[in-house]
């Protein structure tokens, strides 16, 4: 080995490690072995940061740009009515549901599609009977398996055609991928529909009725010699942590404040609403001496003249809100690129900036109340939060959280999401017939969709899943390297001689199994930089052609079925179904199986070597 193969070896090993490990988001790891290979002399600096030209990295920005807008437009949600069936048994239900799934991954972000599909799945499952984790793992999996059918279903695809026009190919068309990918994904959803959902475990859900929460909220209030008399509510849940209990509203002159400001001080004959369990609720009366509130007829509020203007707007605001009924429970899911994630409830003042109560937390179909405040919170928690309905929608949408609670179809706005479809139609009709380079063609319906109004400006770069664009633009570097420095023609060499010993076919079922292995710890669009090289390479030895091991790692890099941390879809179904780290793989690897069975013939009848 030189010493460059010896350098890249080593930041390879290491990144996947790290990756691995899973401590760090995957796109900072990226990013710090962009800068290994820069400070190495391995990429030049002038050369760092080309990815982000990529066009790879560009087609991903547009399509999650366009995933945005058929999302918000309702046409993914006139599809779902149009095709759900109104009444039948598991299996036709679940065939509908995976198939439709898979569908909208083909040409929209399949975590998109899933997030839109979950509050239909958990509707679903309460009407028939089932536990909700036996719709969600075959939908989580449907939504992964159709990113293979198209070469915008999924990043990794992308990255696949990118890796073939540079050895000199060309890129793959729109529909290069579908023969296979089509075969694979129609397979795995009969299987899905017909036995596999038999194999998820049934676990309970995690929702509001696993929480429990109406039984632990009691009204106190407070009398003249209370010593809450005067503290401010920050003061007071500081002196309530003793008793694991939290303060989650405030009724003042009968106007209930369902998040009330942790400045404001506290009067006598205020009613606190407490949240705890009935053993620390007595310890949380005596502590402050409080009174259990008896029930009596509300008066009507009484807002000027007691609070200041601000406090006053702010009484009207919630006495509206709740006379409308406009305050309530929401469960939401944490993605795992959530902004959220790694942070307390402490950390983004949830109460103080939003006026949302973080009411308890459930992490693998385990509820958690105590300390709420200091809980670091993690990709798939789901979250029972209490507030207005606007501030709800406004929280979910800037803190990247799934609503699982069923959403009112888009109906409406028919002519928006009609306008949506045919933009999309378009982007991938050009894409398809070379009109246009796809980039430029996603990117122009991109552009499209603002100036027709289907997405306002604000949330045009909103709608970027950004870790993944940065894992991608970094990554594309580090691959090179790996194929410029020789590292990957000696692993194709050492795969070719010492394992496969020349037989094409069996090389390609081991890059397949490889690329399987490590895009069940790593990400799938990680797994296919790292991949593609060694596949060239591979196939470079053997003198055939690289199209069926690029196939090959396509189709396998999109097989991330074993563990919850090995896509974004198992992470976010991780809460909602109750699921722990150990139940993916029943269902899992007899898929990955049927998708080697089925995906090898295919590549190699579509793409002969």
């Amino acid at each position: 080995m030189t010493a460059d193969q010896i350098k890249i070896s080593v930041i390879l090993i290491a990144m996947i490690a790290l990756f691995i490990w899973d401590r760090w988001r995957h796109d900072f790891v990226s990013m710090a072995a962009l800068l290994a290979c820069v400070f190495t002399g391995l990429v030049p600096a002038t050369d760092a940061f080309a990815g982000f030209g990529h066009p790879a990295v560009i087609t991903v920005a547009g399509v999650l740009i366009l995933s945005g807008v058929l999302e918000s437009s309702g046409a993914a949600d006139i599809l779902v009515r149009a095709v759900m069936p109104r009444a039948a048994g598991p299996t036709l239900t679940i065939a509908v549901l995976v198939g439709l799934a898979a569908l909208m991954s083909a040409f929209m972000n399949n975590v998109g599609a899933l997030a839109l599909l979950i509050p239909v799945a958990i509707q679903i499952a309460a009407r028939q009977g089932i536990p909700p984790g036996r719709l969600l793992m075959p939908l989580a999996f449907g939504s992964i398996l159709g990113g293979m059918t198209t070469l915008i279903g999924t990043p990794p695809n992308l990255i696949v055609s990118g890796f073939r026009a540079e050895n000199g190919a060309g890129t793959f068309a729109m529909f290069d991928f579908t023969p296979v990918g089509l075969a694979v994904a129609g397979a795995g959803v009969v299987f899905i529909a017909l036995f596999g959902w038999r194999l998820v475990p049934e676990r309970k859900k995690a929702g509001i009725q696993g929480f429990e929460i109406g039984a632990y909220l009691t009204e106190a209030r407070v009398p003249e010699k209370s010593k809450a008399v005067g503290m401010t509510l920050y003061e007071i849940e500081k002196a309530l942590d003793e008793a694991d209990a939290q303060v989650v509203g405030l009724v003042r002159h009968d106007v209930r404040i369902p998040a009330p400001d942790p400045r404001r001080r506290i009067h006598t004959g205020d009613i606190l609403v407490i949240e705890a369990d009935p053993p620390a609720l007595r310890e949380s009366l005596s502590l402050l001496g409080l009174k259990l509130e008896e029930d009596k007829p509300a008066e009507a509020p009484e807002c000027a003249g007691v609070l200041s203007k601000a406090e006053a707007a702010r009484c009207a605001e919630l006495e509206k809100a709740v006379q409308s009924e406009d305050v309530g429970l929401a469960e939401m899911v944490l993605f795992s690129d959530s902004s959220l994630v790694g942070r307390t409830v402490t950390d983004i003042q949830l109460r103080t900036l939003h006026h949302i109560n973080l009411l308890a937390v459930s992490r693998q179909g385990r509820r958690t109340t105590a300390r709420l405040r200091s809980l670091v919170l993690a990709a798939g928690d789901v979250l029972l939060l209490q507030g207005a309905r606007d501030a709800l929608s406004d929280f979910a949408i800037r803190f990247g959280c799934a609503p699982l609670a069923e959403r009112p179809l888009q109906l409406p706005r028919k002519r928006e999401a009609l306008l949506a479809g045919a933009v999309m139609a378009l982007g991938v009709g050009a894409a398809a017939f070379g009109l246009v380079p796809a980039a430029i063609s996603f990117l122009l319906a991109a552009l499209a969709s603002v100036l027709l109004k289907l997405m306002p400006p604000r949330r045009f770069y909103h709608a970027v899943d950004w870790p993944v664009v940065v894992l991608l633009a970094t990554l594309i570097p580090v691959a090179q390297a790996v194929a410029g420095t020789g590292t990957a023609a000696m692993i194709g060499r050492t795969l070719v001689e010492a394992v496969a010993q020349g037989h094409a076919v069996l090389a390609l079922i081991l890059i397949l199994l490889a690329t399987m292995t490590l895009t069940s710890f790593m990400s799938n669009a990680a797994t296919a930089a790292v991949m593609c090289p060694v596949a060239i390479s591979t196939a470079n030895n053997l003198a055939a052609s690289a199209d069926p091991f690029l196939m090959a790692v396509a189709v396998a890099s999109s097989c991330a079925f074993l563990t919850p941390i090995s896509h974004q879809n198992n992470t976010l179904i991780l809460g909602p179904g109750g699921f722990r780290f150990g139940d993916y793989w029943q269902l899992g690897l007899p898929l990955e199986l049927i998708v080697i069975a089925v995906g090898v013939p295919m590549i190699l009848l579509v793409w002969p070597l």
